[in-house]
């Protein structure tokens, strides 16, 4: 299956992200020996982002520079819906959604994605 790459509309990839994640029942982050890929948030000071992307291809174009040690890792997305995005929010973790290349894309507080996620559920 062909993947067409993320667009330059950040919202569009953010509904994408939500619809590929609920068809096909996984999302995508990565991780080495020492954990999960973070970065600094460029909208809030002080807050670590974790990128998740809905295709693997997508989180794979980012494993490289200070990334390239890393892998791509699935969790399903049930798992992220009820663990990883309330304990992100826990630990004050924002969550980067379907990044492109240029790891642009939106940064979310988890429990509005989960929120989100269930509407589009409902």
């Amino acid at each position: 299956m062909t993947t067409s790459p993320l667009g330059t509309n950040l919202e569009e990839n953010y509904d994408r992200f939500i619809l590929e994640a609920l068809s096909q029942g996984c999302v995508w982050g990565l991780s080495n020996g020492d954990g999960w890929a973070l970065c600094p948030s460029e909208a809030f000071d002080g807050r670590d982002v974790m990128p998740f992307w809905s295709q693997p291809e997508f989180a794979q174009t980012l494993c490289m520079e200070e990334w390239s040690d890393y892998e791509v890792v699935a969790v399903s997305t049930e798992e992220f819906l009820d663990d990883w995005l309330p304990g992100l929010h826990d630990d004050q973790i924002l969550v980067g959604v379907n990044w492109n290349q240029e790891l642009e894309g939106e940064e979310e507080e988890p429990l509005d994605l989960l929120e989100d996620f269930d509407s589009e559920l409902s």
